[in-house]
Order: C-alpha cells, then sequence, then structure tokens
C-alpha cells in the first residue's frame, strides 16, 4: 500500500512504536498532573471528525482526505494555529464514501444487526503520520469533557468498536502502535507492508487486502517466468518499498535472479539524488525494471523519465501505480507502454458507483467539505467560499458529476472500494455475534475491544457478490491477485487488461497462470523483451562466474574432452562413462570406436603377409630338404634336428596370427603359450645343433667318447626336457592368473583399446627369461664353436642368427612399454617375425644356396674341408 506521509514527518518504522508509547506517556503524565481537577479534560486542542454521525455502534475511519497542508511560520511565542489541508484528494474521498455506503447498507438491513444504528467518525490526517497518531486516541476517546468526582478515574469504554483505515503502511504502522495495547481492531483497505503481519507488535491490526509478502514474491516469479535474470529495482524509501523490496530480493535470489542495481526514492529526494537515479538506470544493461514502489513517488520517477524520453525498458509494476488512472495519465510519452503487473481482482460491488456519483450523501455529512469538492470537481468557485476575484468560473450547485472528466469518476480502484466495504462488513458481523442477533439484538451486552477483535479475527462470511471475507492468524485474508498488461489503443488512451492470475494458495506449478500470447510489451512489441547479463550457455558448455559480478553474470566455456553438458545453463560438465566419449559439440556421450589390430587394419595387413610369407618360404626349405635329404649338407648335424627346427619356425611364423583380431579369453592365453612352446621348442633344436657340432669335434680326439654321450637319442631328450620345462611354466601361469581381455580406456582418450592383459606378469617375464636363457646359452655354445675347422662350419650360422635373435628380443622390451594400445601387439609381433626370419634367413638360406645354385660343393669331401674337383 502507499506510503503518502511526507519526508520531513516520516520517521523509521522501529520509531513508530517509541512515538507512540511517548505521547502515551504525555497523556498518563497529563492525567496524573490533573488529578485534583473536578474533570478529566484532554489536553491540546481537541481532534474533530470530518465526518460523523451518530449511532448506537460507533465505528471510526482515518483517511487522507488532503494530501498537503499550508505552510505556517510558528514563533513559537503563542500557541500554534490549528493545521489548514489543502489538495483534496479524491481517491480517499472514494474510500470514505464506499465506507458509508457499506454502514447505509447495514443499518437498511433487517438481517444483519437488526435494530442497531450504525454510525461513524471519519477523520483526515492531512497527510502527516502524526495527524493519524492524534486522530487515533481522539476515535479511542472521544472529545466530549466528562465530569467525575476528583478522586475517580478518567477510564471508560473505547469510544468506536473499531477503526478502519489507514490508508498507507506507515500510517498503518503508526496507528497500529498506538491502538494495539488497548486492542481496538483496526482493518486496514490497502496498507500491505509484511511487517504488519506480526501480532507480537501490531496485536489488534488486521487488512483486508493481502500482505506484500505474496505480491513479492509473486512479482519475483513473473519475472523468473519470462527468462529475465538481469534486473533493475526502484523503492519506495518507506516501509512499503523497503519491506517488500527485501522480499523480492530474497526471493528473486531463490530463483536464480540477479539485480543489477536496486535504488531507492522518495518523492521529496533533492533533484541531485534523483539525477543520480537516472544517470544508474542510463548506466545500465538490463531492460527490466520491477517498481516497488508508491503512487506519489512514482509519479516524481515518471516525470524524469519523460523529461529525459527514456523510453523502452519493460516495467514491473506493484499495485499501487500498475492500474491507477491517473498514472496513465500521466504518461504522455508512452514510457510505460507495454508494463505489467499485479493488481487486486476486479470486482463490482452493486450500487457503490451510484452511491459514490451521488454527492447528496456527502452534503449532508459535511457541507464545507461539499463545498471544497464541488469546486475542486469543476474547478469553478462558489460566491461565499471567495473574492470576486478568485473566481474562475461561478459554481451554481447543478453540475452533471457524470459528466465531468477526472479522477473522481474512475472507478477502476473498485477492488479498493470493496477492501473498505467488506471491513466495515467484518465488524458488522463480529457484533451480530457478539449481541447474539436474531431478530433482535440484545443491546445490554457490554462490547469490550478485546471481545470485538477477537470475534473479527473468526468470522467466515460472503458478501451479496460472492467474495469470502475471512483471516488468518496474522489477520491477512487470502491472496489473490490479477496480473495487469497496459495496451495502449490507437486513440492513445491506455487500457488495463487482466492476462493472467496469481493464485499463491494452489501448488508451485499452478500458482502462476498467464495468457502469454495476449501480451503487449514495451514499445508495444509483441516480442518477451531480453534482459539477462550473459546469454545462456548452450548445450557443450558450463557456466564460469565473472570475477567480482553477479551470479548472472559469466562465461561460457566449452566442456573438456569426454565432457558434456545436455542443458541449457549447465554450471559443471558431466564426464562421461569409462565406455563412452563426448561428441564434436560436447553435448551427448557417444560409445568409444573399439581398436584392436585386425586384419583390416594396413599394419595388420602387413604383418599377416609377413607371417605368411615367412611361413611358406620355411615350408619352402623343408621341401627343398626333403627332396635332397640324402645330400651331404641336409644330413650334416643332424638332420632329424633340421626338420624339427624348420617346423617350430613354421609355428613361430605362424603364431604371430594369434596376436591379430580382437582379443578373446581363447585368443589370450593361447598367443603367449603358443608363442613361448613355439620358441623355447625352436631354440632348442638351435642348442641341440650347436651342441653337436661343437661335440663332433671335441669326439674326433684320440680317446673321446663325448659322442656315446650326446647321440641322437640325447638331443631328442634335450629338446625334450627343455620344451617340457617351458610348458610347466606356460601351465603354472595359466592356472594361477592367466591372461584375459582387458579394455583400456586411458591408453587413448577417444577410443577403447582391445588388448590381452598380462594376468600374472611374473608369468609373462618367467617364459621370456626363460627362452632369453636358452638363447644365450645357444649362443655361447655357438660362439665357441665358430672357428672349428669345416668349409661349412654351421656354428658361425648360428652365432650370427642368435645374435640377431638376441638384439630383436632386447631391444623388443622398452619398445613394447613405450608402444601404446595395438601398436604394443604389432611390436611383438614384429619381434617374432623378425626373430623368426633371422633364424631361417641365417640357417637354411646359406644350405639352399648351396643346394640348388652351387651343388659341387654338395659333397662330403668339400664338407668335410677338402677341395671338391673343378667342375666343367
Amino acid at each position: 500500500m502507499p506510503l503518502t506521509g511526507l519526508a520531513q514527518e516520516m520517521t523509521s518504522t522501529q520509531r513508530w512504536p517509541e512515538k507512540g508509547w511517548a505521547l502515551l506517556q504525555l497523556l498518563l503524565v497529563a492525567s496524573a498532573s490533573s488529578a485534583e481537577e473536578p474533570v478529566c479534560r484532554h489536553r491540546g486542542d481537541p481532534e474533530n471528525p470530518l465526518l460523523s454521525k451518530n449511532g448506537d455502534i460507533i465505528l471510526g475511519a482515518i483517511f487522507s482526505f488532503h494530501a498537503s497542508w499550508k505552510d505556517r511560520k510558528d514563533s513559537y511565542m503563542n500557541k500554534p494555529l490549528p493545521l489548514q489541508c489543502t489538495s483534496l484528494n479524491f481517491r480517499d474521498l472514494q474510500f470514505a464514501q464506499a465506507m458509508l455506503f457499506a454502514i447505509e447498507e447495514i443499518n437498511n438491513s433487517t438481517d444483519l444487526l437488526p435494530g442497531i444504528s450504525v454510525g461513524y467518525k471519519i477523520y483526515d490526517d492531512c497527510g502527516p503520520d502524526t495527524r493519524s497518531i492524534g486522530a487515533t486516541l481522539a476515535l479511542a476517546n472521544g472529545n466530549e469533557i466528562v465530569s467525575v468526582p476528583s478522586k475517580t478515574p478518567c477510564t471508560r469504554p473505547a469510544h468506536v468498536q473499531a477503526i478502519i483505515g489507514a490508508t498507507s503502511s506507515s500510517k498503518s504502522i503508526a496507528v497500529a502502535t498506538v491502538i494495539g495495547p488497548f486492542f481496538i481492531p483496526v482493518i486496514s483497505h490497502f496498507a500491505t507492508c509484511a511487517c504488519l503481519s506480526d501480532k507480537t507488535k501490531y496485536p489488534s491490526f488486521l487488512r483486508t487486502i493481502p500482505s506484500d509478502y505474496y505480491q513479492s514474491r509473486a512479482l519475483a516469479h513473473l519475472v523468473k517466468y519470462f527468462g529475465w535474470t538481469w534486473v533493475g529495482a526502484i523503492r519506495s524509501n518507506d516501509d512499503y518499498g523497503n519491506n517488500g523490496m527485501a522480499t523480492f530480493t530474497e526471493t528473486a535470489q531463490q530463483l536464480g535472479i540477479c539485480l543489477e542495481y536496486s535504488v531507492p526514492l522518495f518523492r521529496t529526494d533533492p533533484s541531485a539524488k534523483i539525477q543520480r537515479i537516472i544517470d544508474i538506470i542510463k548506466a545500465s544493461t538490463s531492460k527490466v525494471i520491477v517498481a516497488f514502489i508508491t503512487r506519489a513517488d512514482f509519479h516524481v520517477l515518471l516525470r524524469e523519465f519523460s523529461y529525459y524520453n527514456l523510453s523502452g525498458y519493460q516495467w514491473i509494476g506493484s499495485e499501487t501505480w500498475i492500474f491507477d488512472s491517473r498514472t496513465a495519465e500521466m504518461d504522455t510519452h508512452h514510457i510505460l507502454d507495454g508494463a505489467i503487473g499485479l493488481s487486486i481482482p476486479k470486482v463490482h460491488v452493486t450500487g457503490l458507483r451510484e452511491f459514490i456519483l451521488n454527492e447528496k450523501p456527502l452534503n449532508s455529512s459535511n457541507n464545507e467539505l461539499f463545498i471544497e469538492f464541488w469546486e475542486t470537481l469543476f474547478n469553478c468557485r462558489f460566491r461565499q467560499s471567495a473574492s470576486s476575484a478568485d473566481i474562475q468560473r461561478e459554481c451554481t450547485g447543478h453540475e452533471d458529476v457524470t459528466g465531468v472528466q477526472n479522477s473522481f469518476i474512475d472507478m477502476s480502484l473498485m477492488p479498493l472500494f470493496n477492501n473498505v466495504y467488506k471491513g466495515v462488513y467484518a465488524v458488522a458481523h463480529a457484533l451480530h455475534n457478539i449481541l447474539s442477533c436474531n431478530k433482535t439484538c440484545n443491546k445490554n451486552v457490554p462490547l469490550d475491544p478485546f471481545m470485538v477483535l477477537q470475534h473479527i479475527r473468526k468470522i467466515h462470511f460472503t458478501t451479496k457478490e460472492g467474495d469470502e471475507v475471512h483471516f488468518d492468524e496474522n489477520g491477512d485474508p487470502a491472496a489473490k491477485y490479477d496480473i495487469i498488461n497496459w495496451q495502449s489503443k490507437k486513440n492513445g488512451v491506455v487500457e488495463f487488461v487482466t492476462v493472467g492470475l496469481y493464485n499463491p494458495s494452489l501448488v508451485p506449478e499452478k500458482q502462476l497462470n498467464l495468457q502469454s500470447k495476449s501480451l503487449i510489451w514495451a514499445r508495444n512489441s509483441k516480442q518477451v523483451p531480453v534482459s539477462v547479463c550473459s546469454e545462456k550457455c548452450p548445450p557443450g558448455t558450463r557456466k564460469v562466474l565473472q570475477k567480482g559480478r553477479p551470479v548472472c553474470c559469466y562465461d561460457c566455456i566449452r566442456c573438456a574432452e569426454g565432457e558434456i553438458s545436455n542443458v541449457t545453463d549447465s554450471v559443471t560438465c558431466v564426464r562421461c562413462l569409462p565406455e563412452f566419449w563426448s561428441n564434436e559439440k560436447r553435448d551427448a556421450c557417444i560409445k568409444k570406436e573399439a581398436v584392436f589390430l585386425s586384419y583390416e587394419d594396413i599394419m595388420g595387413a602387413l604383418l599377416t603377409a609377413a607371417s605368411l610369407i615367412g611361413a611358406c618360404m620355411t615350408i619352402g626349405v623343408i621341401l627343398i630338404f626333403f627332396k635332397y635329404r640324402k645330400t651331404p649338407i641336409v644330413r650334416a648335424n643332424n638332420s632329424e634336428l633340421s626338420f624339427l627346427l624348420l617346423f617350430s619356425l613354421i609355428l613361430c611364423f605362424l603364431c604371430s596370427l594369434t596376436f591379430i583380431g580382437q582379443p578373446s579369453d581363447w585368443s589370450c592365453m593361447f598367443r603367449h603359450v603358443a608363442f613361448g612352446i613355439t620358441f623355447v621348442l625352436c631354440i632348442s633344436c638351435l642348442l641341440g645343433k650347436t651342441m653337436v657340432v661343437l661335440m663332433a669335434f671335441r669326439a674326433t680326439r684320440p680317446g673321446s667318447n663325448v659322442k656315446k654321450w650326446f647321440g641322437q637319442t640325447q638331443q631328442r631328450l634335450c629338446v625334450t626336457a627343455f620344451t617340457l620345462i617351458q610348458i610347466n611354466i606356460c601351465i603354472i601361469w595359466l592356472t594361477t592368473s592367466p591372461p584375459f581381455p582387458f579394455k583400456n580406456f586411458k591408453e587413448i582418450k577417444d577410443k577403447i583399446t582391445l588388448e590381452c592383459a598380462l594376468g600374472s606378469v611374473v608369468g609373462f617375464w618367467a617364459v621370456l627369461g626363460y627362452i632369453g636363457l636358452l638363447a644365450i646359452l645357444c649362443f655361447i655354445f655357438a660362439f665357441l664353436a665358430r672357428k672349428l675347422p669345416d668349409n661349412f662350419n654351421e656354428a658361425k650360422f648360428i652365432t650370427f642368427s642368435m645374435l640377431i635373435f638376441c638384439a630383436v628380443w632386447i631391444t623388443f622390451v622398452p619398445a613394447y612399454v613405450s608402444s601404446p594400445g595395438k601398436f604394443s601387439v604389432a611390436v611383438e609381433i614384429f619381434a617374432i617375425l623378425a626373430s623368426s626370419f633371422g633364424l631361417l634367413i641365417c640357417i637354411f638360406i646359406p644350405k639352399c644356396y648351396i643346394i640348388l645354385m652351387k651343388p659341387e660343393k654338395n659333397t662330403k669331401k668339400y664338407m668335410m674341408g677338402k677341395k671338391a674337383p673343378n667342375s666343367l
């Protein structure tokens, strides 16, 4: 509710209790000082009501019939003259008429308070909040001089049963603070400050208009509904604006809305302060302004906006000005076009409009007020009220009220008139219950203010228009708001169009009901304005707050590889599961591609071809050796071991194929076992052949029996024993911790490397170590036999082949460890093939060359070191 007190008369909310109690203490002191006087007498000038009527029951009221007063210069030498009020306020005059209308209906009713006449005393607070306190005490005590014995206490029942008003929150705080200790009910029709719901401070206060607690939250939800996260805020610098904006700010923060600025304004602020507010708004980047401000304060701001032609802002308004026709008339520059806000739901009270426009009730109550009203309404003067020089146009008293164009005939405030109407009826229903009214009422029941207050809190009735009236434990009615949109027509007239409803009693999802398609926005646009500090972060990015700025100001950072965000304005990026990877837009996780050394890969195809070529070459050698098996070069040094060696080489070439293809349980176990056993078989054969060469020459010495201990049987047993040792090692490995298929997610970040885990690392290196041990022994024996006399000393070739073999496998270890993914498999295959080709070429190709190209050297004499005959 607007707070209309002037700045020089206003204090903070916290000081009102102090002022109220101070005034009461002064009254008590005054009473004590006059204890010896024969009568009880009020100190100071009596406060007389502006409108009054006697009755069995008296209702009080406080309205601001005037908006200001004439300045006076006090000399402090004489008693100050009474305050002279000026600037008739049509709006509060209409509030008073709504009260008179309700009282007249009750007095004419046979169902409500039958036989009881209701009177009234209505005071004009003239604007200042301090005047409201004086009027409150006058309503509580009355002005009559009462003669009592000197020692009799000056106490008696309250003069009125309830007080209707005041119009603003600040005045209501003052009134409720002073009258609260006496528990006289105060029912306001337009005081919305949420602070008034505190029953410990204001025990007798009730109202027929919802608390700003609901309005402030509704405005925040309205801002959130349209996606505005960066807004400015202007508030009245009083109880209404400060409390309302505090609730709005709290709710806005909960909803993720940021305020770029929040500035207070009061209509009497100096021009420099108002200019600073304009500069702040000009420099801002937000396009939405939330104005929780009184009508009078807003008019000051609107004039400044019109002067600087600051248009294009989307205004969000509170109920004080959003459906005020006077504000719309002032907006000649269309600053407020498309404004949206909350208002009390529209109602119709049958007969009230006609009663307000009928001047007779006002004329019969106060002739002076009627004259002032008439002259202000028609801008004329009665001869008896002014000198001839002041007369602009003479009033006849017969002017047509309905034909005048001003705020008095504007019925847009009918919801507020209805609030006054409901407040009067609430008191009437409570008194009806207290007096046990049926066809008649018990007039002998003593009326205690506390009793009246308790019954008002419990009332629950329905008006003739179907409105339910009741109060909660805080003295507040049920909250419900219309959502109003300013829509400018072709003729420039602003129409307040209802575009939605806010009902906080419903579940959160249904509280706000809007017809968005019918909305008109700033500058008569049909496009929803955008007001954000930073644009929304699309999927695939995350928000990073800008240092030193509100949470609504942020940068959009792209998600890192392997992370995604699939919602707008994501605060964090979510890491994909190990088997998935982020797509290019980083807004979805896609299954990683499984990679392994396959036959389709170029590398796999080349290694496969090399393996098959090696196997075919070995088979070719076998065929050559089989064909020339009777020749000396084949028979020399145990041909049986040569064929076994060639067979093992075929297996070595072919075992490399088990490393190609997608790993499986059987392939992982088979590849390492096949590799270990075949190479041990191969090295065992070489070791046997080397030992045969070495022992053969030692057997030629006189008295040597070496040949007897190293014949063919011993060679077979030697090969078999060496091979069985490797087989046992492999069996132990497979039974304890065998190799198994493994998905490597770390080797290549966006792919899954399918490989064979070793299982037991000790088992793997035991297999390799055993092969290396045999190779070293073979190399040592061959090295020792390399200079033995013979034209074809096989030990030389074995030495060279073992040198290649050891070099390959020594370089294999670091290459294998450092190679990623499928390349480690390729390195292992390459080592197998390289060492196999080294054995095949170094040992058997020279023999094949002699067999095929130099058959003349394939003789026993040549083999024994004797020269062969010259070939023809």
